[in-house]
């Protein structure tokens, strides 16, 4: 599989490495200014850049029939444009806030969490981020997927960043050096708290997760998650 990488930074590094590990051909390495002339020789598009970049990115591979995956966060207000524009184009899309398989399994038991505790109202919601200190956007595309299941099965109207008006979930965003991603998300009662976590050890699982998106997407049209990628069906 020939791969364009859109977005050569410390993830375009860590999916080079794997992809060339399991026998696939870069072609294209992008970053900033440089060219994406290259990008019709790709088989598939990997998009780690910049949130001001994305759209351009992910317009960019439609008009030129090459499937694309994006993991770039900070860019959703423009994810129906770019929705819209790949039907148009009978293009090839995926968007996810995080790649990581384990994160997608956590994505959810989030969602049946939330649903087993909707009934009792007596428990206050939170969730928290950490990341490392040169991550661009808070709170995280993570986290925010995370609030937005959670406000579908709960008395929550809306999510905000240390939020602590009424029927706002509250997001707390933490930058510590050399953490990869830990996500958590915090029921808490005066009787007891629950918990549920995932803590990430390495790029590795986002990258890998990425590249596995890739392969899965090569041949297909439409816009698709990692639920159909890993398929995780609707849920309980």
């Amino acid at each position: 599989m020939k791969i364009a990488l859109l977005g050569y930074g410390r993830m375009g590094k860590e999916i080079e490495k794997i992809a060339t590990n399991r026998g696939h051909t870069i072609v294209l390495k992008a970053d900033k200014n440089e060219s994406t002339s290259a990008i019709s020789k790709a088989d598939v598009a990997i998009e780690f850049s910049v949130p001001k970049a994305a759209l351009k990115n992910i317009l960019h591979c439609f008009e030129n029939q090459v499937p694309v995956v994006s993991g770039t966060t900070g860019w959703l207000n423009d994810y129906e444009k770019a929705i819209a524009i790949c039907k148009q184009k009978n293009g090839a899309f995926i968007y996810a806030s995080n790649f990581s398989i384990g994160v997608n399994i956590f994505f959810e038991l989030n969602k049946i969490l939330a649903k087993m505790m909707q009934p009792h109202s007596d428990y206050d919601i939170s969730v928290e981020e950490i990341h490392h200190t040169k991550k661009l956007d808070a709170p995280s595309g993570t986290a925010i997927t995370l609030a937005e299941e959670i406000i579908k099965n709960s008395t929550y109207q809306q999510w905000a960043l240390d939020g602590v008006k009424k029927n706002t979930l509250p997001i707390t965003a933490i930058r510590s050096e050399k953490v990869v991603g830990t996500h958590k998300v915090n029921y808490k009662s005066e009787i007891d708290s629950l918990q549920i976590t995932h803590t990430a050890h390495n790029r590795k699982g986002f990258a890998q997760g990425a590249l596995i998106a890739a392969e899965w997407l090569v041949g297909k049209k439409g816009t698709f998650t990692m639920k159909d990628v890993l398929n995780l069906g609707n849920g309980q």
